[in-house]
């Protein structure tokens, strides 16, 4: 299997996990990047406040997402663009987080996936002062992206795990969680059920 994956980056409205504001999903086909999505969502109520903090971050406001789709409106955009890939995300454990709540907020199934984190692939490549996005990914090569607009981080984040692949010559993802020693996360209970049965529960993320 070559390197083939789905990045994913959000933004929220508040530090609720079902606030996501926007979303961006960038698809890597054999180390490439070969298609983006970019949206803008309107979180649900009652996690639909926009915090002053979380508006400096990333610039968006509750006026500008008052016509957008809600999470459960984009998940099936989500599920085409996707498909069965792999996920990456720069401090995974937030966007799966984001994934898992707001589909639970709204009463529908946690999409299956396995998925890695840049962050700990970045801190397992390169020796950086600090591993945030834009000095990680710098460091693939990367430069000169709008952080915390969610379609440039996702394909920051794209371009460190590719970068990564290609430095140690791993065939795909898989390969490169082991010669990172980075752990596979589980997304949803189908994933999570046949990664135990695999690996065992202390494989699991």
């Amino acid at each position: 299997m070559p390197v083939d994956f789905t990045a994913i980056d959000f933004e929220t409205a508040n530090s609720s996990g079902a606030s996501a504001c926007s979303v961006g999903l960038v698809k890597v086909r054999d180390g490439i990047v070969v298609d983006r999505a970019y949206q803008l969502l309107r979180p649900p109520f009652p996690h639909d406040e926009f915090n002053e903090w979380n508006i400096r971050i990333h610039g968006i406001t509750a006026e500008m997402v008052a016509d957008a789709p809600g999470w459960g409106e984009f998940a099936g955009e989500f599920a085409a663009f996707a498909g069965d890939d792999w996920l990456v995300a720069h401090n995974a454990g937030f966007d799966m987080g984001v994934i898992a709540k707001s589909c639970e907020v709204l009463g529908l199934a946690t999409p299956d996936h396995r998925y890695l984190c840049s962050l700990q692939v970045a801190r397992k490549t390169y020796h950086l002062d600090s591993y945030r996005l834009p000095v990680a990914a710098m460091a693939a090569g990367f430069e000169d992206f709008s952080h915390h607009n969610a379609l440039d981080d996702a394909a920051a984040c794209a371009a460190i795990v590719a970068h990564a692949a290609k430095r140690y010559d791993a065939a795909d993802l898989d390969a490169l969680a082991r010669v990172t020693g980075v752990r596979v996360g589980t997304l949803g209970a189908v994933a999570t059920k046949a990664r135990a049965a695999v690996h065992g529960p202390m494989a699991l993320q």
